[in-house]
């Protein structure tokens, strides 16, 4: 029990070093440069705290619950060599921890004016299974990621020329907010899984990527639904949060709670459902391991719980009013380079990233350290806020900034590492969580609000910029790597060496 309370402990001090410089950025602006109600800011405060705990919880309860089912599930699934098996529970698998979801909840109650939310969960899921199903065969055939990822944004490409313009944004952001807290611990995991029963070179490449063609599905689901309905009347609704005292303030927070916690539970219960199913079939686990995931699932729950209604209650309110009175202001542009810092910091804050960072540094066994893999990351989500907030201001459309993104973004998968090319595009799907749908969105819609834009064609996009700038940042890291590693084999060899050297400074 002390043991627990201590690691809990550590978790919560690492959540804290995450959120403590977003916290204090706003504040900053809050005080000196917005006119923020009180009420709203001290809303902030209070949705910080619980983000720091939830962080807490969460992250432990993601390695020792979500991490070890997905791997289990994936080295069972592909070792018993059955395609239709693998079909099956791959398409299951993806279809059920989409549609729970809780970043794509976000996003759906967002658009809710321009299609039924349940329609767009439900296509997304779909999208989901689909390309989780490519992403298990192509561990099981060995086929290159690259490939795979040329076709499907082809396919993405082609689909431009007949969705409606409004629902563009919206079709790139379903993408980049599928692969959420839930999806990404056990997707992640069910390669690591699947590739672990391989011995060739390619596997540890292969461990990543599922991530990357998960992310594709919902593009083309979200772009269908557009071609289908052709919704020429899209719009955006913020969630409006009482925060005019510290009574209604509470309450605000307080009602919210049973929501998130209905919301987490029928995200999390079929996934221990399925799991615990699968375990009998497939061969049981033992009463020890069996408990260790159950407690897991309980911080995960907790977890969970706690970040998202301080996100929903905290941070959107607060994004919105930030964008809208800078914007308002007599430096707008101001916003561009606050977005930047926003965007460099909010990243450390999503609770998945964090997962990614500690499965690529066991993966790698700790030739790519999470320090290095944390800043490429951060560095490209702030460039990323920092264009999303010039589009809000100015209207360029999306296409301008996106497409030339993945033209680079996918041409580098030819020089670059495979691994540093499957991690990439998995960090694209990480980087984009539940701070980026609840916060980064309505900061960007408040900016476009106040310069009278139109928020579902100029501010929509920015979870897809944010998905987008890491695959191009990461892959650039894998050609540093590549060529210093290059340089340190072309050195002449000294005559006393120690396994210290073999490690390649980032």
């Amino acid at each position: 029990m002390r043991q627990s309370s201590t690691i809990i402990l550590q978790r919560i001090r690492e959540a804290v070093a995450s959120v403590l410089p977003v916290t204090i950025i706003v504040t900053v602006i809050a005080l000196f440069f917005a006119d923020i109600a009180s009420g709203t800011f001290l809303s902030f405060l209070l949705g910080a705290l619980l983000l720091v705990i939830g962080m807490g919880f969460f992250s432990l309860g993601a390695d020792i619950s979500m991490a070890r089912m997905g791997e289990y599930v994936g080295a069972k699934m592909t070792r018993s060599r059955r395609i239709s098996l693998i079909i099956l529970l791959s398409f299951l698998v993806g279809v059920m921890i989409t549609v729970s979801e809780p970043d794509l909840s976000v996003l759906a109650e967002q658009v809710s004016d321009s299609i039924e939310p349940y329609i767009l969960i439900l296509a997304v899921g779909v999208g989901v299974g689909v390309f989780l199903v490519l992403a298990m065969l192509r561990i099981v055939f060995g086929v290159r990621l690259s490939y795979l990822l040329l076709v499907s944004y082809a396919a993405v490409f082609i689909m431009l020329f007949f969705v409606p313009e409004n629902f563009i944004p919206l079709s790139f952001d379903s993408g980049g907010v599928t692969t959420g807290p839930m999806t990404v611990p056990f997707i992640m995991a069910l390669g690591v899984g699947a590739s672990a029963i391989r011995s060739d070179k390619n596997a540890e490449a292969d461990a990543f990527g599922l991530v990357a063609l998960s992310s594709v599905g919902p593009i083309l689901a979200v772009m269908t639904l557009g071609v289908v309905f052709r919704p020429h009347n899209a719009s955006w609704t913020l969630t409006e949060v009482e925060s005019e005292s510290t009574t209604l303030l509470s309450r605000s927070f307080l009602e919210a709670f049973p929501d998130k916690m209905l919301e987490v539970a029928v995200a999390l219960l079929p996934i221990l459902v399925f799991f615990f199913i699968y375990q009998l079939i497939a061969g049981r686990l033992s009463r020890g391991a069996l408990a260790k995931i159950a407690i897991g699932a309980i911080y995960t729950y907790v977890g969970l719980v706690l970040f998202l209604t301080g996100a929903s209650c905290g941070f959107m309110q607060t994004g919105y009013a930030i964008g809208k009175s800078v914007a308002e202001s007599r430096v707008p542009f101001l916003i561009i380079p606050v977005g930047c810092l926003i965007g460099f910091f909010t990243v450390r804050a999503e609770p998945a990233v964090g997962v990614l960072e500690k499965q690529v540094e066991n993966v790698t066994s700790g030739s790519i350290p999470r320090k290095v893999l944390g800043g490429a990351l951060a560095i490209g989500v702030a460039v990323s806020v920092g264009v999303s907030m010039l589009r809000a201001l100015t209207g360029i459309s999306l296409l301008w900034v996106l497409l030339p993104c993945y033209f680079i973004a996918l041409a580098l998968t030819f020089v670059t590492p495979p691994i540093f090319t499957s991690i990439a595009f998995d960090s694209g799907g990480v980087a984009s969580g539940p701070m980026t749908a609840a916060f980064l969105l309505p900061l960007a819609a408040g900016v476009c609000d106040g310069v009278g834009g139109v928020i579902m064609t100029d501010a929509f996009g920015v979870v897809a910029m944010v998905a987008v700038t890491p695959l191009v940042a990461i892959q650039v890291l894998g050609l540093i790597y590549k060529y210093r590693l290059a340089a340190k084999k072309a050195e002449p060899v000294k005559p006393e060496t120690s396994e210290e050297d073999d490690v390649i400074e980032l």
